[in-house]
């Protein structure tokens, strides 16, 4: 039952698997990561407010400097091309300088949200057209998903949280906010800044706890995404191993590129030393590329069959020697020289050969 059951899912295609590192690895280059944007939402968030609650001074006296600067020394300013070139040029200035503190907190939490998520990752594929996308049927697929309603839910509970967070501070700070009427500007300005500062970092810390439980959502659903099939473990194996019957054809295919190569040097032996059925091995002995004599070819049964008739073919000598044919054919390499071992009795055999070439 247990094995029916296998070959079902093998056969439906039926994605059971875990992704392997190669799946891992390309998905990731498409872009395709584990990832929740409620993270650098969250992060981003408590960076400004942090940054705030620690350079608020510093932003009070700019913003007041920049009005100050505004009502008494702007407006007395005659309007022309050059005057509001240059007011236009200072405010800009002074804008920049004054929130530099909170856009470069918010560059490194979102830089660091990234990469605490999915490391570092540069790439260019979510950015190419596609227009399945395009497609109103898998747009509207996508509406109805189980995963739009997640994020329809998600977005509720942020809403909510949000909400009675923001709620709950102003309700304990409820005293002082009706005493605001009888304040000064300054101590209202001071108020309104600590209060909004305050609720800031309390909505943040709330979305980073609810940003957790999203990522680790968003780990179950990338890994449930990659999941492969059988059939799938099987085709990457094929692709990263190479299919065994083109591996097989390719390895026959040198096998018999090696043996005519082989072949064709048999005619350049000085002899071909044999079983004498079995076993044919091919000598040549040339000082200019060997010190020994070295082997040019050699086989058993039809190729050993194949070397003696080119041998015979180009009057090449052949000589029997049952015990020296099976022990080179064993012990030796094509193109390499023979053992020292050999050397006694191939030694008697050339001088054999060498003789009767000389009778001849």
């Amino acid at each position: 039952m247990e094995k029916l059951q296998l070959d079902l899912q093998y056969f439906s295609g039926e994605k059971t698997e875990k992704a392997t590192p190669k799946k891992r690895e390309d998905s990731r280059k498409k872009g395709q990561v584990a990832k929740s944007q409620d993270v650098n939402t969250a992060l981003l968030l408590f960076a400004v407010f942090l940054m705030m609650f620690v350079v608020g001074g510093f932003l009070r006296d700019r913003f007041t400097s920049l009005y100050r600067h505004t009502f008494q020394e702007y407006i007395t300013w005659e309007v022309t091309e050059q005057t509001v070139h240059q007011m236009l040029l200072q405010v800009t200035m002074e804008m920049a300088l004054t929130t530099a503190p909170l856009m470069g907190a918010a560059i490194v939490a979102g830089l660091a949200a990234n990469f605490l998520q999915i490391g570092f990752l540069f790439t260019g594929e979510p950015l190419k057209m596609d227009l399945k996308k395009l497609n109103p049927i898998q747009g509207a697929k996508k509406i109805f998903a189980a995963r739009a309603l997640v994020e329809l839910l998600k977005s509720l509970l942020k809403i909510g949280f949000i909400g009675t967070v923001t709620f709950t501070v102003l309700w304990m700070r409820r005293g002082d906010l009706l005493e605001m009427s009888q304040k000064s500007v300054e101590s209202a300005v001071s108020f309104f800044g600590q209060t909004t500062v305050i609720m800031g970092l309390a909505a943040s810390l709330l979305l980073l706890l609810l940003s957790s439980i999203d990522y680790i959502y968003q780990r179950y659903d990338y890994e449930k995404n990659i999941r492969m099939s059988k059939q799938d473990l099987k085709d990457e194996h094929k692709n990263i191993e190479g299919d065994p019957q083109i591996k097989s054809k390719i390895k026959e295919r040198q096998r018999q590129m090696s043996q005519q190569r082989m072949m064709s040097e048999v005619p350049e032996a000085d002899v071909v030393i044999t079983n004498p059925t079995h076993f044919a091995i091919a000598i040549k002995y040339d000082e200019e590329k060997a010190q020994a004599p070295y082997v040019v070819a050699k086989g058993v049964d039809y190729v050993a069959l194949k070397i003696k008739e080119i041998a015979h073919t180009n009057d090449v000598t052949t000589v029997e020697n049952r015990p020296l044919a099976r022990a080179l054919y064993e012990q030796s390499e094509i193109d390499q020289p023979i053992g020292e071992e050999f050397y006694q009795a191939v030694a008697e055999i050339l001088a054999y050969v060498y003789k009767l070439q000389k009778k001849a």
